[in-house]
């Protein structure tokens, strides 16, 4: 038994292929920026860049397992230490 393909079907199916094609060209784009990245990186870049949480960016900074700065509120991190921490693992 067969089931007809609705219009509906056909619009879910272009928003989950479309939301692909955004996230492969967005991985794209990061990788690129990652080699004209400075070297030093803001929180939010290394959670992206790693994929970690808030908390385990925070742990890394409070148990001193990578340099950062911390210039007017804002944390940064060295980008080296984290590539170097993550790639030893």
């Amino acid at each position: 038994m067969s089931e007809a393909v609705t219009k509906e079907d056909l619009k879910q199916f272009s928003l989950l292929i479309f939301d692909k094609i955004e996230y492969l060209f967005n991985q794209s784009n990061l990788v690129k920026k990652e080699t004209d990245d400075p070297e030093w990186l803001k929180s939010k870049a290394v959670r992206k860049l790693l994929d970690i949480s808030a908390g385990s960016v925070q742990n890394l900074r409070t148990t001193q397992k990578v340099r950062f700065k911390k210039v007017l509120g804002s944390y940064y991190y060295n980008k080296e230490d984290l590539l170097k921490l993550f790639s030893d693992e």
